[in-house]
């Protein structure tokens, strides 16, 4: 490698993994590591440390660099929800010897870098949990929701879509609401005896529903039961509802923006994003959608490239998805 190639790193820091990318300053990857869950509501600080060392070292081993060679980081954490909160995670990060310049931000915002062409606008997630947040073109201004899920308000990712499930489910037995096929389905889930038995062992937290399940209900909804199809368009509806509170927030109403929409939820196709489109174009009809293809840990690569003061074209973006997803 030569002496004067700039390095810089990516991280992207989830509840379920933690990932590393060093590049160069013109968008070639040049090593990469993967590591446990670092969020720090779930694992704590050392936890987050500990996450980070582990995929920096592989990082820096595949790379043929040390951590003094960064020149720069940009990092997407999930967990970083408030500015109190960044005190703390620096503090985090700054345990593995790590001491460059660094831009981070709430990991929602790496699909949006990543996935628009103009690195602005509205990201929105749905996996196992939801959060949407955008900034606008210059970055003065931020538009998000709290990212709290269903305690807040805010869905829908397969937790929260898993919820309302079971809650239909529990009207349909009781007689309270149509009777759906999910109840079925839920029982074969479980491995239950009987709905008594289900619920009573749902409540006992002897058996669980996972978010994991959620596709089955995209099946049945698909064999025409109108419980699950109504479900869904619940929860189409109500991602819509969270980008235009982004939407309101950012004033883009009357913009041509991207939506970039991230997680595995999506996958589910026009089933899910036909209700999110019509919400939102309801309220901002110049509003297009781009369905992230690349791992949001391109855009903290991004983040890193721009801290550095290293231009990022269209060209290096391309470069950077393409040479991510091989290695990934």
């Amino acid at each position: 490698m030569s002496s004067d190639r700039k390095i810089l790193l990516g991280v992207d820091i989830g509840a379920t993994k933690t990932r590393a990318l060093l590049v160069d300053e013109n968008g070639a990857v040049l090593g990469f590591g993967i590591a446990g869950p670092g969020n720090h509501e779930s694992v704590g600080w050392d936890g987050l440390t500990a996450a980070l060392q582990t995929a920096l070292d592989i990082a820096c081993k595949d790379a043929g660099v040390g951590i003094s060679d960064i020149l720069a980081a940009g990092f997407g954490i999930g967990g970083l929800d408030w500015d109190a909160q960044e005190p703390d995670t620096r503090k985090a990060i700054g345990k593995t010897g790590l001491s460059c310049p660094m831009h981070l931000v709430n990991d929602t915002i790496l699909g949006l870098v990543a996935g628009a062409p103009e690195r602005w606008g509205i990201a929105v997630v749905s996996g196992t949990g939801c959060n949407c947040w955008g900034w606008n073109r210059e970055r003065t201004r931020i538009g998000r929701v709290t990212g709290g899920g269903i305690g807040m308000g805010e869905g829908a990712g397969a937790t929260e879509l898993m919820a309302e499930a079971v809650k239909a489910v529990g009207r349909a037995w009781t007689k309270r609401s149509p009777a759906t096929a999910l109840t079925d389905v839920f029982l074969e889930c479980t491995g239950a005896r009987d709905l008594p038995d289900m619920f009573e062992g749902l409540m006992e937290d002897r058996y669980r529903l996972e978010p994991c399940t959620a596709p089955r209900i995209f099946e049945t909804a698909a064999q025409g039961d109108a419980v699950a199809m109504g479900l869904i368009d619940w929860a189409g509806t109500e991602l819509g509802e969270m980008v235009v509170a982004v939407t309101r927030q950012l004033e883009f109403q009357k913009l041509e923006f991207d939506v970039v929409m991230i997680g595995s939820m999506f996958e589910a196709g026009p089933v899910l994003t036909d209700p999110m489109r019509r919400k939102v174009h309801s309220e901002a009809p110049r509003a297009r959608f781009i369905r992230l293809a690349c791992p949001p840990v391109v855009g903290a690569a991004i983040l890193a490239m721009e801290q550095g003061g290293f231009p990022v074209g269209e060209a290096e973006r391309s470069r950077l998805g393409r040479e991510t997803i091989a290695r990934i």
